[in-house]
């Protein structure tokens, strides 16, 4: 473990330094000054084109990490980029959001599994995936993400499935948030505990976040920063509160014949995963070849102490009863340890970080539409963006998926979307693996310290895990889920034959680099 974050480590302060003309050089080829040229010279006008649109995959300057696509595009000059800090809480609530949500694990395999869980795990999954999406995401820092990873590696019909599949995980991911909150607010509000009441409130709330998405990306970060201090601090003042309480003997229970194997690695899994989702907004990043990868290794270790530390305190503070480990119990723990008023300030952050995970997966699923309309896989009107610089048809697409899908109960949400989250890794495991090989000496602001033959051995581990969770899933889970992959196969074939009709226009924002420019 140790090696592992020693590895991470000396990775992220390997990053180049930026040059403080940088944003100057990208400058002097902006189209305005390709046009002079073109005036002069109109025999080299396609030549000078192509040099403007295109940034071809297999140049190499000779030294390892060179950074392509840093300035910013001209289009997105007027809005504000997102710096590090808010960008941290941003991945911190893509990722986790807090302790809330963990209790199943506890309740699944006991406090020794759980705990080994939340702290073994991150090194099979979190790791692998948080580097893969450093070195991805700086080599292509656009907005389309993990879907441009897979066009260049695999082709555009594998992207798009990739899109789509990462889209409604995301959108399944988000209708939960919601439901999370009121169902920690009814206590003090019965009324929303269900009935027409609650819809009402899903509704209001939905709009009342969708409404904040919109307002811009930078905004949504800040907010996030809040958001995530106030759900921390009760747990830092249970902690030592707790202190006298702790009795190290209760952390070591275990019994391998009660654990429900299936809870247990969907918990764990549902807490750990998306470290990619942070990669659709690359595009909207401050110098993203240096800001990217710090901001993933920060949430990193953040993600890790905010969930091991919380289950650490109330293993080891109160008397053992898994049956009571669900969700919200960290509340009731909260009371027992320090009293009324700190299990409200508990149920006030878990509300508070729900409302936190859902603008930050909100901004990232509607990003990756407007990366994937500017890429030609959706029709144009995705790529519009509003005043504030937002993906206003993205957001309200997600949001609406969201309304729609906020019938299906806790469990098989979390199911679901791990389902469809799985075979999305799986083609970005093969992405990054054919990129390595196809396109060795192309530029990478951040490289991971290893070869193909040590990234192939990286992805190992993380695919059996995906073959686990698979394996381990309902029949009617695997019903849904086969049923959502199939109507993408169909609804990629079917937007391609409405662009050759001219029913809907798509068309290639000229600002990003070409995918194939090496072939």
């Amino acid at each position: 473990m140790q090696s592992s974050i020693q590895m991470i480590s000396s990775t992220v302060h390997s990053l180049p330094v930026s040059d403080s003309v940088n944003s100057e050089a990208h400058t002097s080829t902006t189209p305005s000054s390709l046009d002079v040229v073109d005036q002069k010279n109109l025999s080299n006008n396609t030549e000078a084109k192509q040099q403007q649109v295109s940034i071809p995959m297999g140049e190499h300057s000779g030294i390892e990490y060179v950074e392509v696509g840093q300035g910013a595009s001209p289009t997105l000059d007027k809005f504000r980029k997102v710096s590090i800090l808010p960008l941290v809480f941003l991945i911190f609530y893509e990722v986790s959001g807090g302790p809330f949500g963990v209790e199943d694990a506890v309740n699944a395999a006991g406090p020794l599994l759980a705990l080994l869980g939340f702290l073994v795990f991150p090194f099979i999954w979190s790791v692998p995936e948080a580097l893969i999406t450093a070195e991805l995401g700086t080599m292509f820092p656009e907005n389309g993400g993990y879907v441009v990873w897979v066009s260049a590696a695999l082709g555009p019909f594998w992207g798009f499935q990739q899109g789509w599949m990462k889209w409604l995980s995301g959108v399944i991911d988000n209708a939960l948030y919601p439901v999370l909150f009121l169902d920690y607010v009814k206590s003090a509000i019965p009324m929303l505990g269900g009935g027409f009441p609650r819809v009402i409130a899903v509704l209001v709330l939905t709009v009342i976040l969708t409404y904040l998405n919109y307002r811009g990306l930078t905004i949504v970060g800040w907010v996030a920063v809040l958001l995530g201090i106030f759900s921390i601090l009760p747990f830092v003042v249970m902690g030592l509160i707790s202190i006298p309480k702790l009795e190290p003997s209760r952390w070591l229970v275990v019994n391998l014949h009660t654990v429900d194997w299936g809870l247990y690695l969907n918990t764990l899994f549902w807490n750990l995963n998306y470290w990619d989702s942070v990669s659709t907004l690359a595009g909207e990043v401050e110098n993203p070849g240096k800001t990217l990868p710090k901001a993933l290794f920060y949430a990193l270790i953040f993600v890790i102490i905010g969930y091991f530390f919380p289950l650490l305190i109330g293993t080891g503070a109160i008397p053992l009863e898994r049956e009571l480990w669900t969700d919200g119990y960290f509340s009731d723990i909260a009371k027992m340890i320090g009293g009324v008023w700190l299990r409200g300030w508990v149920q006030g952050a878990s509300a508070v970080s729900n409302m936190g995970m859902f603008v930050a997966e909100m901004s990232s699923d509607s990003f990756q539409l407007l990366g994937m309309a500017e890429r030609g896989m959706l029709p144009a009107f995705f790529s519009k963006r509003s005043r504030h610089g937002t993906p206003l048809v993205g957001i309200l697409f997600s949001a609406s998926g969201v309304v729609l899908l906020s019938w299906l109960s806790f469990q098989e949400i979390v199911a679901a979307e791990n389902f469809l989250y799985c075979f999305g890794m799986i083609l970005e495991f093969i992405a990054f693996v054919r990129l390595r090989m196809k396109y060795p000496a192309a530029s990478r602001p951040y490289k991971i310290p290893l070869g193909t033959f040590g990234s192939i051995l990286m992805c190992i581990p993380p695919t059996i895990l995906i073959c686990v969770v698979l394996a381990l899933s309902t029949l009617k889970i695997f019903i849904i889920s086969l049923v959502a992959l199939l109507v993408g196969f169909a609804l990629q074939p079917c937007l391609r034959y409405s662009e050759k009709k001219q029913w809907l226009r798509f068309s290639i924002n000229s600002d990003l680099q070409d995918l194939h420019g090496c072939d």
